[in-house]
């Protein structure tokens, strides 16, 4: 099967199935807070990444169902970069659009730019280096184009600065100079609070407007990005406002349904709306796929629903509560021969070889000289930078997309000091990780270790450790996700998998144990543990399987 984009497609066990069909979620694993657009007959979506680089997926598709990554926004470090800032921070809730042949994207640099916008002529890029607008101050900012004006609209703070109560926001606007990419005029309040003030409503953020049959809607999320996560509606006869909320508020939520229900989605918001092949209207919007509770470790993902305006409003999964896996649509969504599979269940193969894979992820900023692609596989040198730090060391990850997976590698590597460590790591954010690691013991014998990282602490706890064969130099590793429980394995050259360590509680690598916004990476990494050396390790494989029960 030909390569393309420089990773090997193995088998898509969904591709009869997704038919004529929408499969949930469309972005599986880490893709929070989605925005689309469709110009022509493609669609492009973006999400938001926080402080792995680069930054700001674009993805596109022609059916809304099947997509490839064709692209990242942020690929420079001379747009910028988040050395020193924690995973979590980062880049918030990106918007793009289109408008007069060129695409814009909006976003928030929370700690540094704050609000800026990028601009490009073709999706794919190169973007623009980053333009700040000042006079934006909050998060979550987005564009509307109306005719030759355009405006910018985002999430602020409370009138005058004096919060009624914790979570008390607005969406304001400004006209935008979409040449000069500057505000112009006075800003105006669009929103105060939320649906109803009196509620005291909370968060309400990722806006967006939008014209149909001369009304103008402004969208957007409420109640906070977690299980109380809704979408809601205003309308008015000008963009500028006055907006009146929708009577029938939330337009989506899977807020009060039955906890105990069978797979789950929960969270849903931060909708975007586009209209389909068929002409329809829907919505992507982020949600969750918790195993218990509100405990899920694959981030929050991006999800698709049709769209309805029988009652003059927009009202997303109209026709029953559950969001669904799969939704019947009248047009193909047949998959894209070599193109590597985003939903269902699938098994790919990265190809290591090569420095082209978009969909790779680092921390903070580009791999410098540490990272050596070859025709041998990829050789990761030894810096003593730790993922426990807020730096740039020697990492590499993928995102764990389904909550039954596991992640192999095959690694080449001698260790000539018990600091240094090379091997798989599930990573959740700089506190919350297991690392299944080769290295030797004080003795300078060879062992496999499974570490645990120390809550809130730059360490780590030794769960397990084995010795092996003095000869063995390369080794299998393999971490098994399902739910709440992950097992890691190795195998030397007999190629029998061999468990280390217990079973492992995977609540810790959970986004409500974490806190924060991201999901798991699996991840190769490498670390000399704070001191310097000019060992290095070869990762020859890196392969990844999904196999969830909801798509058999």
């Amino acid at each position: 099967m030909r390569i393309l984009s420089l990773i090997t497609l193995l088998f898509l066990s969904l591709a009869s199935y997704a038919q004529n069909k929408l499969v949930n979620p469309i972005l599986p694993g880490f893709y929070p807070d989605p925005s689309i657009i469709k110009v022509g007959g493609d669609y492009y979506l973006i999400n938001s990444t926080f402080s792995y680089f680069p930054g700001i997926p674009v993805s596109h598709s022609r059916d809304l169902n099947n997509w490839k990554q064709v692209g990242n926004a942020i690929d420079r470090p001379s747009q910028m970069d988040f050395m020193g800032e924690r995973l979590t921070r980062g880049l918030f809730a990106p918007t793009i659009n289109y408008h007069n042949g060129t695409f814009y994207i909006t976003c928030t640099d929370i700690d540094n730019m704050g609000n800026f916008v990028i601009t490009a002529t073709n999706p794919a890029g190169p973007w623009s280096d980053p333009v700040a607008i000042p006079e934006v101050r909050g998060i979550d900012p987005s564009l509307f184009f109306d005719g030759d004006e355009a405006y910018i609209i985002y999430n602020s703070e409370a009138p005058e600065n004096k919060p009624l109560y914790d979570g008390h926001r607005t969406v304001r606007m400004f006209a935008f100079d979409a040449k000069a990419l500057k505000v112009k005029g006075a800003e105006i309040q669009l929103i105060n609070g939320g649906v109803d003030l009196s509620k005291k409503p909370v968060w309400i953020e990722g806006p967006h407007i939008y014209k149909r049959d001369g009304h103008y809607y402004l969208l957007a999320a409420e109640g906070g990005t977690s299980i109380n996560h809704t979408q809601v509606a205003f309308r008015s006869d000008k963009a500028t406002g006055p907006y009146v909320p929708y009577d029938k508020n939330p337009i989506l939520t899977q807020k009060g349904l039955d906890p105990n229900r069978k797979n789950p989605v929960t969270s849903t918001g931060h909708a975007d709306l586009v209209e389909g092949p068929d002409g329809k209207t829907y919505a992507v919007f982020l949600g969750v796929r918790p195993y218990e509770g509100d405990y899920y470790n694959t981030g929050r993902e991006t999800f698709i629903a049709p769209v309805s305006w029988s009652t003059g409003w927009p009202v997303i999964n109209p026709d029953v509560k559950e969001v669904q896996y799969a939704y019947d649509v009248n047009f193909k969504t047949k998959p894209v021969a070599g193109q590597v599979p985003q939903n269902g269940n699938f098994t790919v193969k990265h190809d290591l070889r090569t420095d082209k894979d978009l969909s790779l992820l680092f921390l903070r900023t580009k791999p410098g000289a540490w990272y050596k692609p070859s025709a041998n596989g990829l050789s990761l040198a030894l810096q003593p930078e730790t993922v426990m730090g807020k730096a740039n060391p020697s990492f590499v990850g993928r995102r764990q997309q389904h909550l039954k997976s596991e992640a192999t590698t095959t690694i080449s590597f001698n260790a000539k000091s018990e600091n240094e460590k090379a091997g798989l790591v599930i990573l959740q954010d700089e506190a919350h990780f297991y690392f299944l690691a080769k290295s030797v013991d004080k003795a300078g014998k060879p062992v496999v270790q499974l570490f645990k990282a120390k809550d809130q602490s730059a360490d780590m706890d030794l769960l397990s450790q084995l010795s092996i064969p003095q000869n063995t130099a390369e080794l299998k590793f393999k971490i098994a996700a399902d739910g709440d429980q992950y097992r890691f394995h190795y195998a030397a050259a007999d190629g029998k998998w061999k468990q280390i360590g217990e079973v492992q509680d995977g609540k810790f690598l959970s986004t409500k144990v974490a806190g924060g916004f991201i999901g798991a990476l699996f991840g190769l990494y490498a670390t000399s543990s704070g001191t310097p050396s000019t060992n290095q390790a070869l990762f020859r494989t890196l392969e990844y399987t999904g196999n969830d029960l909801i798509y058999k």
